[in-house]
């Protein structure tokens, strides 16, 4: 079996040592500013290192690289980079790979970071390159891409992945054999429910149409590329999901948690007080009487009291539900305390450190850090 030991990240086969060996691949992920949608999480930490089902989004992605032969992944980033180059130090030794950042003076949209990052991704000329953006969770089929674009020779391979409303989007329109014809930007009548997914592979060549200003890849490099027959589109397998606000985390979490009962199960847990798919860190402690699930993620160090009913949610690092409480449909951050019998729903976010007394009702709220609530939300209300 391919992959990463979870515990120190040794290859496991020789066959992962020489995929690294052989593609030595470059990723540039598309990092961007500050995460304003993701708050008030993203006050105490940059969006890619919030943990999204118990480990860091960016760490999630840069995992599925490393796999696929990326031995050096490059973030374009524009906020707190420091944090992140200390946080991210750990997994460059951990994998064995190489991790650097790309510091945008200015906001470069989605292509300039390509061209801030030129030089070191044209140290390997003949070879492809990936970009990702930041926010995406999937089954990452980055083999399958690397696949897919080298049968069909040309630029850029996209990845596009299937909505239900296509008419909230902009679609892609292309051939039976992934050619893209085109790009219509929120259709009012039907020609394609094939979304951008924001995962691309491009050769190298790309640089050469990209200028260091803030840009459009979307719009301004993919259509030019589509006239001269360069692009190509991918259908992504399985399941996506942009994480970067609240809701779409909450729903990105069920998806994924199904994704792992299919090809991981044994990531899940097996506590009695569980019920359906539920991730729980070994450290956390659950306590009598609990329904913890479905779709419900515990982190370290977490303490579940007697009679708390969780579902749909996500409860991250050294956080302490009280007994009795019921929480649905939301994120409780970092180091908070929720009171006995609380009632939390709503979409509702707690940011790092956040006190809620018992008997509240929080419907809604987002909680900026560091806060004591007293009295109940009713309704959705940012509280500072």
């Amino acid at each position: 079996r391919t992959g990463i030991n979870a515990e120190n990240g040794e290859y496991q086969t020789f066959q992962h040592y020489f995929i690294q060996i052989n593609l030595r691949m470059k990723a540039l992920i598309l990092v961007g500013g500050f995460g304003t949608r993701l708050r008030p999480l993203t006050l105490s930490l940059p969006k890619p290192l919030v943990e999204f089902c118990n480990k860091p989004t960016v760490v999630h992605q840069i995992e599925a690289l490393v796999e696929a032969g990326v031995t050096h992944v490059i973030l374009g980033v524009g906020y707190r980079a420091d944090i992140m180059e200390t946080e991210l130090k750990k997994h460059e030794e951990r994998l064995g790979i190489r991790i650097t950042l790309s510091y945008e003076d200015e906001p470069l949209g989605t292509a300039g970071p390509l061209a801030l990052a030129r030089q070191e991704l044209l140290e390997h000329k003949d070879k492809p390159f990936f970009v990702l953006n930041a926010d995406v969770v999937c089954a990452y089929p980055f083999r399958t891409m690397l696949d897919f674009h080298q049968k069909h020779g040309c630029e850029g391979t996209i990845c596009v992945t299937r909505v239900e409303e296509p008419s909230r989007y902009g679609v892609v329109v292309y051939a039976d054999d992934g050619k893209i014809d085109r790009f219509v930007e929120k259709p009012t009548t039907f020609v394609s429910n094939k979304i951008n997914a924001g995962l691309y592979l491009f050769n190298t060549t790309i640089l050469e149409r990209i200028e260091l200003k803030p840009t459009s890849i979307e719009k301004k490099i993919f259509p030019q590329m589509c006239k001269e027959g360069e692009l190509f589109a991918m259908e992504l397998p399985g399941f996506w999901m942009d994480v970067g606000q609240p809701k779409d985390f909450i729903i990105g979490a069920s998806l994924y948690l199904n994704h792992c009962a299919r090809s991981k199960p044994e990531l899940l847990s097996k506590h009695e007080a569980c019920l359906g798919n539920v991730l729980v860190d070994e450290s956390a402690v659950i306590g009598k009487d609990c329904q913890i699930g479905p779709d419900v993620v515990i982190g370290p160090g977490c303490v579940i009291e007697d009679g708390a009913c969780i579902q749909r949610s996500t409860i991250m690092k050294g956080s302490k539900v009280g007994s009795h409480s019921w929480i649905s449909n939301s994120i409780v951050g970092w180091r908070c305390r929720v009171g006995k019998w609380v009632r939390m729903e709503g979409v509702s976010v707690l940011g790092e450190d956040v006190v809620i007394k018992d008997e509240l009702y929080v419907n809604g709220g987002r909680i900026l850090p560091h806060k004591e609530i007293g009295a109940s939300v009713p309704n959705p209300a940012i509280i500072m």
